[in-house]
């Protein structure tokens, strides 16, 4: 492959749940391009579909979730076209997900030792295992968790370290491509700035793109290079980050999530939350989704769904854009 040729190509991609009362669209045509060594962010309300697009990519799609449209490639492979072996080489050497829940993701009764070295072994049947030992320690070091913390059980690590160690796991071999789905919402404050200065430094050294999930917007906003706001299962804008300050033309939504981040003044913390609530997805609304809680609606919004248009920073699906009203 090219250097610039994309590490991740999602295009039309659908993805549905079978419920009793028929099926319910969590991604919806979504197209999305991560290159070499970029971080992009994925933003948006719980419920938006983000999670179910990282699971989609990873293809662990669980129960009655499935794609009903689009193509998903990770270096140039389309991962829905492989088999059952071709898929299991694939993950942790080409792509990687670092999960939500540390401790949900880590074997409770294996040490972290353990669990690196059997996650290495299976993948690379000829290292031996001095050398998947070797390559743990290196993986601490990376992590910045004391080498000698590999004899640990999940539950006598912090919750930092918790978190680390599963990074530590998801770039053990290399990857091209690193989802992060949430990986620091259970942490405070203080330990999510280590996290996110590691994740910095470990991407530059070990050379990875990364997509970043989380619902977080400030945060997103500071680690990654481009941003991706869904709503109601669908990109709405694609936008540059360094956009994203007040007074910078954007979506309705996208605006309305900048205005709910928290302003700390000398009286008290305030927030502008977004009104309304996300819709059912069993029945979105007509025209753009996003109409009941726009303060700029118009009659057009609520009868025709927006196409993507281009705009200063990217693209965002708003008839605001293509009418030229923007800012």
């Amino acid at each position: 492959m090219s250097t610039n040729s994309p590490v991740l190509e999602i295009e039309n991609l659908s993805v549905a749940y079978r419920t009793p009362n028929g099926d319910v669209n969590a991604v919806n045509d979504v197209n999305l391009t991560v290159y070499p060594e970029e971080i992009v962010g994925l933003i948006g309300e719980s419920g938006s579909g983000k999670s179910t697009m990282a699971y989609a990519i990873m293809r662990l799609l669980k129960g009655d979730a499935y794609v009903t449209n689009g193509t998903i490639r990770i270096l140039g492979q389309d991962v829905y076209a492989m088999d059952a072996a071709e898929l299991r080489k694939f993950r942790w050497e080409k792509m990687s997900m670092v999960f939500q829940s540390a401790m949900s993701a880590l074997n409770p009764v294996m040490t972290v030792e353990a669990q690196i070295i059997d996650t290495l072994l299976n993948h690379r049947p000829n290292m031996t295992r001095s050398e998947a030992v070797q390559r743990a320690e290196e993986l601490m070091e990376i992590v910045r968790i004391d080498k000698r913390r590999l004899k640990s059980y999940p539950h006598e690590l912090s919750g930092g370290m918790r978190q680390r160690v599963i990074i530590a796991i998801a770039i053990a071999l290399h990857p091209r491509f690193v989802i992060m789905d949430e990986p620091t919402t259970a942490l405070d404050v203080v330990v999510q700035r280590s996290i996110l200065d590691q994740i910095r430094e470990i991407q530059r050294v070990e050379k990875f793109a990364i997509l970043f999930v989380s619902h977080d917007f400030s945060l997103v906003a500071e680690l990654a290079t481009r941003v991706a706001i869904m709503y109601a299962g669908r990109i709405v804008e694609l936008t540059d980050s360094k956009s994203l300050r007040p007074g910078e033309p954007h979506h309705p939504y996208t605006e309305g999530l900048l205005r709910a981040i928290p302003r700390l003044t000398a009286e008290e913390i305030t927030i502008d939350g977004i009104p309304g609530t996300p819709p059912n997805l069993i029945s979105l609304p007509t025209g753009c989704a996003f109409h009941p809680r726009c303060a700029r609606v118009m009659s057009e919004c609520q009868t025709t769904r927006p196409k993507r248009v281009k705009t200063l920073y990217g693209s965002a699906e708003c008839h605001l854009f293509r009418q030229g009203t923007e800012g």
